[in-house]
């Protein structure tokens, strides 16, 4: 069984909008339910859990209804942090799916999960025990010596950006935020699983990513989102 995570549990302050940016409606539909129909049409896609947002609830799953997401089993509430969200909805799952099920983590505002991301993040997660979607960095980065100057470049061939969809067997995952939270450790700050995973010793393994799986954090990321579904219409739109 494969079970995604759908983290919807943010305010999105930073898009400077009056209702929670997963729920910006673009060309009539709510940017997450773009999310979920992407987990809902991918064949390997077994069961849904939403992590949302306080008072939201009802609204989802009636945008669930309305646009046949019938793979959404579970909504649960978010935390205050990314990291608590997420943690709400492992520690859901409990006695509900099996230790060697596969669990999806995705970010509810990356609308454009592509068929392929999700599968090579299955199949390599079936074979290491965890995926983390990636792409290589092609721009330099410089390590800043002060505020005006560097001295240092971190070679881009040794770097890897990472991001969701992410995918970790359940038993792993599940005692991996039991020992994050009773320790405090990977749980603060911009910290996610993956980061949490590597402060906790475990070996991350990489799937494919896409340029086009953009996390919708402010207006122009909205502009650049709805540039994508206008140039594909055919393809992304029903």
């Amino acid at each position: 069984m494969t079970t995604a995570i759908i983290i919807a549990g943010g305010s999105g302050s930073r898009m400077g909008q009056d209702i929670p940016k997963q729920f910006i409606n673009v060309y009539d539909k709510p940017v997450l339910i773009y999310t979920l129909e992407g987990f809902q049409r991918h064949s390997q896609i077994d069961a849904i859990e939403l992590v949302c947002i306080d008072g939201w609830h009802d609204i989802a799953r009636a945008y669930a209804k309305q646009f046949n997401i019938n793979k959404l089993k579970w909504i649960v509430s978010g935390g205050n942090t990314g990291q608590e969200s997420i943690r709400n909805g492992v520690y859901n799952l409990e006695g509900k799916i099996s230790d060697d099920d596969i669990v999806i983590i995705h970010d509810g505002i990356r609308p454009l999960v592509d068929e392929t991301v999700l599968s090579n993040v299955i199949i390599k997660c079936r074979q290491y025990g965890n995926a983390v979607s990636s792409m290589p960095y092609n721009e330099q980065i410089f390590v800043a010596d002060d505020e005006i100057s560097t001295v240092k470049y971190i070679p881009r061939e040794s770097i890897r950006r990472v991001s969701t969809p992410q995918a970790y067997k359940f038993g792993l995952l599940d005692s991996k935020y039991h020992e994050a939270f009773e320790k405090k450790i990977g749980i603060y700050g911009s910290s996610y699983t993956n980061t949490m995973m590597v402060e906790l010793g475990e070996r991350l393994y990489f799937a494919e990513g896409s340029d086009k799986n953009i996390k919708l954090t402010t207006k122009d990321d909205l502009e650049m989102f709805k540039a994508y579904l206008s140039a594909d219409k055919d393809n992304w739109l029903k």
